[in-house]
């Protein structure tokens, strides 16, 4: 019990740091969209996902293979020193690699003229994947107060910086020209963000250098082979699973002849895609803390897990459903995020939101893989998930623009949570509550479908239309609680509001 309250509170830690950082990540967006036009935030939106790609590639599952062989090695820092060492030396020959290459590569990715932008996504890229494994070490140690601590300080540094740079300069030029500064940091917003990330990179490895101290052990090259033949599928599955998520972001320009006209509508999907950030969050999460729970509640008994695992689908949906009732019902608040420019994107929120419901039903089912050892499941259904996506978006964004990836997302996602769930029915059968979920998805997308007959009815009155928006998203939390909450619980309720 004591080694899975450590666990859990270990797991929230982590998740801390991952979550509140997304969150203010989120709200910079709001900084962002005005210093920025959309042709230029779609620019960052494209950089930024194939940073994502180039993260998997550069750390080529070693991170994962660390803390295996970490935990079963005899000598643990032989392998600390050769995991850092492999990392250190394929993350400088890719910054060199890349250099070497900077114009064909600007070329590729649509940045020609801007040589600074490439090269300082291949230090940021680099740096990220190298620092993997002190932070990696970090969470070996079992420390991750200190963990917390170093992501936590890039997160902030990054917004004082990022205010300073858009607010702070320009106040100065303007209430003090003696001082020379004459700097409009609009711009070159686009440098200036990669580069306040690179400077972020560079406070948490100075943090690390503790960290990097402790490599004391030996380069063992026979090692080094045995970590790589074990990482490699991990390789695979990483780079499946995450280009499913970044394939709009990387695709999209690529598709256009006019560059200039791509770039601006990735930079409203983008900018709309982050309205639905509370459910990637949420879902997030969940997924931090389902793990521990899928495998402590295999220790309670077979029926007993299976049962529990139907209760966490259950409420893991009613909290989906809720969110997005919430998102879309105070839409008219949180489109306040960002620019007029941007809102014709709006309406991709909705999909994007389904389509991280579904991702989150489909991790929620995947433990039947996980249980029964049959991990390979999860490659194989990556794989589909991501051929899915790739072809709705080649094929269909020319013709329909930035909605084909949010429609790619419902349907990729769609069809492997439900081609998980008759694989686990076959492997290892849980009965969940699919009358009880359904007629919950059908109340929330009946008062969603009221609630765009509202906009319609009522295009000027918003406040009105809050108002009435919040009457129905009562309706969901009291119709959920209802039949969700224990009888004597509802009994103490109504005699406290009799």
């Amino acid at each position: 019990m004591g080694t899975f309250k450590s666990l859990v509170k270990d797991t929230a830690l982590y998740g801390l740091s991952s979550m509140f950082g997304r969150f203010l990540n989120w709200l910079l967006t709001y900084v962002y969209v005005r210093v920025m036009q959309p042709e230029e935030f779609g620019q960052m939106t494209n950089l930024y996902a194939w940073t994502a790609l180039l993260m998997i590639l550069l750390t080529y599952g070693m991170e994962t293979a660390f803390f295996r062989f970490a935990n079963k090695h005899e000598r643990p820092g032989d392998v600390y020193v050769t995991t850092l060492s492999a990392l250190g030396i394929s993350s400088s020959f890719f910054v060199l690699l890349g250099w070497l290459f900077l114009d064909p590569l600007a070329a590729a990715l649509q940045v020609e003229g801007q040589r600074q932008l490439l090269s300082l996504l291949l230090l940021i890229v680099a740096s990220d994947a190298f620092m993997a494994i002190p932070l990696g070490y970090l969470r070996y140690e079992q420390r991750p107060w200190r963990f917390t601590v170093i992501r936590l300080s890039f997160v902030f540094f990054t917004i004082l910086a990022t205010l300073f740079a858009f607010y702070g300069l320009p106040w100065l030029s303007a209430h003090y020209p003696q001082l020379g500064l004459g700097l409009d940091p609009r711009q070159t917003a686009l440098p200036i963000i990669l580069g306040i990330n690179l400077l972020g990179n560079a406070l948490q490895l100075v943090m690390l250098l503790p960290t990097l101290r402790k490599a004391r052990g030996r380069l063992d090259l026979g090692l080094l082979g045995q970590m790589l033949r074990y990482a490699l599928p991990m390789l695979l599955l990483g780079l499946a699973g995450n280009f499913n998520n970044q394939a709009d972001k990387v695709l999209f320009p690529l598709l256009f002849d006019d560059v200039h006209y791509a770039h601006t509508q990735l930079g409203i999907y983008g900018a709309c895609y982050k309205l639905a950030v509370v459910m990637v969050l949420f879902t997030q999460a969940f997924r931090y803390a389902y793990d521990p729970f899928v495998f402590a509640e295999t220790k309670k008994g077979d029926e007993a897990a299976r049962r529990a695992y139907s209760s966490a689908m259950t409420y893991y949906v009613l909290f989906t459903l809720f969110i997005f009732l919430g998102v879309m019902s105070y839409i008219d608040v949180l489109k306040f995020l960002i620019k007029p420019a941007y809102y014709p994107g709006l309406v991709v929120v909705p999909w994007i939101m389904m389509g991280q419901l579904m991702f989150g039903v489909y991790f929620n089912l995947s433990l039947w893989y996980k249980v029964t050892d049959r991990t390979y499941w999860g490659t194989i259904l990556s794989v589909l998930g991501c051929a899915l996506t790739v072809v709705m978006i080649v094929l269909l964004a020319p013709r329909y623009g930035f909605m084909a990836c949010a429609w790619a997302s419902v349907v990729a996602n769609g069809a492997v949570m439900v081609a998980s769930y008759f694989l686990g029915q076959r492997y290892y059968p849980v009965r969940y509550q699919l009358a009880k979920l359904l007629g919950y998805s059908l109340l929330c997308m009946a008062l969603y479908a009221l609630e765009l007959g509202l906009t319609q009815l009522l295009p000027e009155s918003v406040y009105l239309r809050l108002g009435l928006n919040s009457v129905l998203l009562l309706v969901f939390v009291l119709v959920v609680g209802y039949y969700e909450l224990p009888r004597e619980q509802l009994a103490k309720l109504k005699r406290r509001f009799s």
